[in-house]
């Protein structure tokens, strides 16, 4: 079994108390004896760094401090720096903090930041340094419930009464566990041991900000993009919504020595998924996603073939969730699907009657089995003396077997009609709608919607898929509850099981389980918050933590609350990019920055794929062993 640096790292950390410097950069690790076929002695790089590519769904903010969103992530991600940064192996790496250390009582973590960094303005001027109350000054805005934070709970959880700032339960923000001992050495006290805290360091709630620009904007802040300051690899030069982004280089990037691809040209189209494709051909793009649609045409012309190669998998989760708090139109029936869903042979006999291999060929046609997974948390994401996560308590039971049963479907159908007669109307109507962004997405719902009817029939279910549009898909549709089944995704924030538990706690923005009926224990919450809870309070016995953990998530997914699917990423990509030079940080925003990639001649293909990642698997086997 492979470990997770990560974690190993903040453990040995915690273990010893110590100050640590950033580990010397893993990427001059001595090469393999198949390094000599890598693509830089190929002399495949490109004399133009300008990296093309087209969107369909369009950010709706630049102020990182409040937003959740993935494609907004990638943007802020490369536009400022965090304390710690991850290399292409997984170490962690300094950033703005050179060094770190971590009390006896694992409470109070310090951290030395680099001097002289700048903030910049959109233009290049410089408008201050970057210092410690830059972090302060960020978590203040966090934690101000005003603010509308989507990530304050993340922060809330770990800092020392963040919480009670959150609540107003106190007013004096110095009482707050964060604190700027001098102009670049910053303090975090946390309400309890955290494992993981480290990696915590690297996700957006714990971006800085200078106070002073942020006074100065007031509501303006993230607006637009001179409404931001930058302190990282990129300056947001052009923002023209629905139309284009350009981020160029930062030219008072401290590390800018490490910024190969100079120009990043960001093109608006509703459309990008089909044109993608052709635009690349035309060398108008320099990635395209291939759907499954024309992946078997691409594949079986010579020429096109050798532009392909695969997507890496990445640990965003996919799942499909069942919604316990319908707020959609009545034409679609919410009070009847709630008292569907609450019962547990309903969704049973949906759990079982989803075919996620016939689903999953829309997105991997040639190899589906590789991208599902029965899981919430994905294998290899963290590991307990070598053995994974996943194979820890109850989740050894899940994790190798196949949801999908037709005899059991039907069992499940017939044991939900009787229970539910004269209660609901049959057939259920289910609202499952999509992101018309996506046309592998498109064609998967139309998938389900013909495999499920036909198998647990007409008579039980009616499947009504809803097109709607990318731009505002996840505040429009599953925050605001406008789904009875739906596809979901959720990445990693830090390097523990917690980070995939907590979307489905009362707090969480997801399918809201804890309104399902017939699971609140004595003390008024429900079983799951309750199962959760008992993980979260283990903090110095990993081994148990783990499998608290694991009864939680496996309670979930028995009860059929939601439905595992697959991992993100994998598909099949047109790209000049070499996806092995890209940070590795399965948590996070580290994996969404550009810094360190280099924009080759001619895209890489299936065998090139497949060589570099031999020598990555290589060079990272020894990159880890490398870390003491």
């Amino acid at each position: 079994m492979k470990r997770i640096i990560p974690l190993f790292l903040v453990l040995i950390i915690i273990i010893t108390g110590c100050t640590t410097k950033a580990p010397k950069s893993t990427n001059d690790v001595p090469s393999t004896e198949d390094i000599s076929k890598s693509i830089d002695e190929k002399d495949n790089i490109s004399e133009v760094q300008e990296y093309r590519w087209i969107y369909s769904g369009e950010i709706t903010t630049l102020n990182y401090l409040t937003t959740s969103s993935t494609s907004e992530f990638r943007v802020a991600a490369n536009l400022v720096d965090t304390l710690i940064d991850y290399d292409k192996y997984g170490v962690p790496q300094s950033a703005l903090a050179t060094e770190w250390s971590v009390s006896e009582d694992n409470l109070v973590w310090t951290f030395k930041l680099r001097e002289g960094v700048k903030w910049v303005r959109n233009d290049g001027t410089e408008y201050g340094e970057v210092t410690a109350q830059d972090f302060v000054d960020g978590m203040k805005y966090i934690l101000d419930p005003t603010n509308e934070s989507l990530t304050a709970n993340i922060a809330y959880s770990v800092i020392k009464n963040g919480e009670k700032y959150y609540n107003k339960e106190i007013e004096d923000f110095e009482e707050v566990g964060v604190k700027a001992l001098d102009k670049y050495t910053l303090e975090y006290t946390l309400e309890k041991p955290v494992p993981y805290f480290l990696s915590m360091t690297t996700y957006v709630c714990f971006f800085p900000v200078n106070g002073g620009f942020l006074e100065e904007v007031g509501e303006q802040f993230g607006t637009d993009n001179m409404n931001i300051l930058y302190n990282g690899a990129y300056i947001l030069e052009t923002f023209e919504p629905q139309n284009r982004r350009v981020l160029v280089a930062n030219d008072k990037y401290w590390d800018k020595e490490n910024v190969h691809i100079k120009r990043l040209v960001e093109t608006y189209n509703k459309e990008a998924a089909n044109l993608a494709p052709e635009l690349f051909l035309r060398g108008e793009i320099d990635s395209a996603e291939i759907p499954s649609t024309i992946l078997d045409e691409w594949m079986n012309d010579p020429k096109k073939k050798d532009l392909v190669r695969p997507n890496r998998t990445a640990y965003y989760s996919y799942f499909y969730a069942f919604n316990f708090d319908p707020l959609f139109p009545e034409e679609y029936e919410p009070d009847n699907w709630k008292t569907a869903v609450n019962n547990l042979n309903f969704r049973k006999a949906i759990f079982h009657g989803l075919d996620r291999k016939a689903a999953m060929i829309t997105a991997e046609p040639y190899n589906p089995e590789k991208r599902i997974h029965n899981t919430i948390t994905p294998k290899n994401f963290v590991d307990y003396q070598g053995t994974d996560y996943t194979e820890i308590g109850p989740l050894k039971d899940i994790v190798n077997r196949d949801t999908f049963n037709k005899d059991m479907a039907l069992e499940y159908k017939k044991k939900a009609m009787e229970e539910l007669k004269d209660k609901v109307k049959f057939p259920v109507k289910v609202l499952m709608p999509y992101n018309t962004g996506s046309t592998e997405w498109a064609n998967r719902v139309q998938v389900i919607e013909q495999q499920m009817e036909n198998l647990l029939g007409r008579d039980f279910i009616d499947i009504i898929i809803d097109p709607r549009p990318p731009t505002g898909f996840l505040q429009e549709v599953r925050r605001a509850g406008q789904y009875a089944l739906l596809e979901c995704n959720w990445g990693p924030d830090y390097a523990d099981p917690e980070t995939f538990t907590d979307p489905f706690i009362p707090s969480g923005t997801y399918n809201k389980p804890h309104l399902a009926q017939g699971y609140k224990e004595d003390n008024g919450k429900n079983k799951y918050e309750n199962l959760v809870d008992a993980a979260k309070k283990e903090l110095i016995d990993i081994e148990k933590r783990l499998n608290l953990f694991s009864e939680a998530e496996a309670f979930l997914i028995n009860e059929a609350f939601i439905i595992p699917y697959g991992l993100g990423g994998g598909g099949y990509i047109a790209s000049k990019l070499n996806p092995f030079e890209a940070a590795y940080s399965p948590f996070g925003v580290s994996s969404e920055r550009y810094k360190g990639q280099k924009i080759l001649k001619e895209p890489m293909n299936t065998e090139m794929f497949n060589r570099e990642s031999e020598i990555w698997e290589k060079e990272r086997e020894e990159a880890l062993k490398s870390v003491k």
